[in-house]
């Protein structure tokens, strides 16, 4: 059977590209990779994306140079994590109030590991996570 390597991108859709593309830059650091009308592409420790669609964006198939992307959608409230070393449980949580942005949820989980979980502009609950959440992280 042929193996997967890893998840690429995560996408989503949200109401204001600008708007959650300057929270996802400013408050959590991610680095701009490609900005445009429908999407923003935002790289994740060089090594991920997480792609910002606008709403209503993407619902028409969209003709490439090397093909057709097909239409996709999404609404309402999504959840996604990011990983942090446990180190830098404390700094984030110190910058997220320097930012102004609410933790709403702090959880201590029986693998060991710690997630802090709070609302991006949109409503998406991100979650910010130590080693110690799954077995196999």
């Amino acid at each position: 059977m042929p193996r997967l390597n890893g998840i690429i991108e995560t996408a989503f859709h949200v109401r204001d590209l600008s708007a959650s593309a300057g929270f996802y830059q400013h408050v959590l650091g991610l680095e701009l990779i490609e900005r445009g009308e429908r999407l923003c592409a935002l790289s994740v420790a060089g090594r991920h994306l997480l792609l910002l669609f606008l709403e209503g964006g993407t619902n028409e198939p969209l003709e490439t140079a090397g093909g057709i992307i097909p239409p996709h959608d999404g609404s309402g409230a999504l959840h996604f994590a990011f990983a942090i070393d446990r180190s830098d449980l404390a700094p984030w949580e110190q910058r997220l109030r320097q930012k102004g942005v609410a933790v709403e949820s702090r959880v201590n989980w029986e693998l060991g590991g710690t997630s802090l979980y709070f609302r991006d502009p949109d409503g998406h609950l991100v979650e910010l996570a130590t080693p110690g959440n799954w077995p196999i992280y």
